[in-house]
Parts: C-alpha cells; structure tokens; sequence
C-alpha cells in the first residue's frame, strides 16, 4: 500500500471513532481499493461499515438504487451518477457518511469529453451530498487508481475535519 495512505486512513479512523460514526464506500474504477485501504488498519471494524465494489451499472442499480435513467443520461462516470451511489451507499447500509468514486482507468475505455483518468468523486453525510468532484489524473491504468483511492481518502478526510466533532 502507498505510505501515503496508512497516515490518511488512521486519522481518518480518529475522526470516525470521535463521532462513533461509521463509513461507508461504494467504489468502481478502484475495485475495493478504497475498502482495502481502510481496512488494513487493524480495529477498521469499530468505524468503516461497508464496501460495494460495483464496477457495472447493474450492479450500480441493483446494490445502490442508482436510476437506470441516470446512468443512461450522465454515463456511470458522472458527477450526477457518483452522488447517487454515494446516497445508495447510506442507504444500503447503517453508516453515518459515504465515500463514492467511478471513473476511467484505461488503457481504453476513455472519449474527448472523458479521457481516461477521469475519475468522480463523491462525499454525503447522513443522506446530504456534502461534496463531489471530477478529477482527471495522469498515468497508467494502476498510477490513476491509487491516485484515486488516495485523493477519495483525503478528500474524506477534509470532509470530517470540517464538520464539527
């Protein structure tokens, strides 16, 4: 794992138990990247809930609710679409606050309006989309994932340090 993840991951972790709130990711282009991460910190159990790696938009559908419409309207990688798998996320699960991410790793796969790299982010608490992002990273297909897991956890992390404990 990145080295610069593990000190992320465990001040997330502090966050997360200050609160007794639990985390909930539901990931694409990353493949449980995110879900691995976090949990490579013994004791992940006391605040990260759930993963859903849901890599097609069926799966999108079936395990997060997201509206086959939006897919359909936006493509799976769309901030429209991100916020929705992050609202299924707290909705499919106990968790106080979510993390979602899909996006374009490559080699192919990418378009003129979104490249490959071109990854989504979002972040909601307690049913309310605190944030999303799209972001278009450079590298190969393993360099745009870990970027992506890494920028998901920081951005997770400045979510709860805005938030008053």
């Amino acid at each position: 794992m990145n080295d610069e993840i593990v000190p992320v991951v465990a001040q997330i972790a502090d966050e997360l138990l200050t609160r007794q709130w639990m985390l909930v990711v539901a990931e694409s282009c990353t493949g449980g990247g995110v879900a691995q991460a976090l949990t490579s910190l013994p004791g992940s159990a006391n605040w990260f809930e759930r993963g859903f790696v849901t890599y097609s938009n069926l799966s999108k559908k079936e395990m997060l609710g997201v509206d086959g419409d939006l897919i359909s309207q936006h493509g799976a990688v769309s901030l429209a679409v991100v916020a929705a798998m992050a609202q299924g996320a707290l909705v499919h699960s106990v968790a106080n606050i979510s993390l979602a991410i899909s996006g374009i790793a490559g080699p192919g796969g990418g378009a003129l309006d979104k490249p490959v790299g071109t990854i989504c982010f979002s972040w909601a608490l307690n049913s309310i989309n605190y944030s999303s992002e799209l972001i278009v990273f450079k590298g190969n297909r393993n360099s745009i994932r870990q970027q992506a897991v890494l920028y998901g956890l920081r951005g997770m992390l400045s979510v709860l340090e805005e938030i008053e404990a």
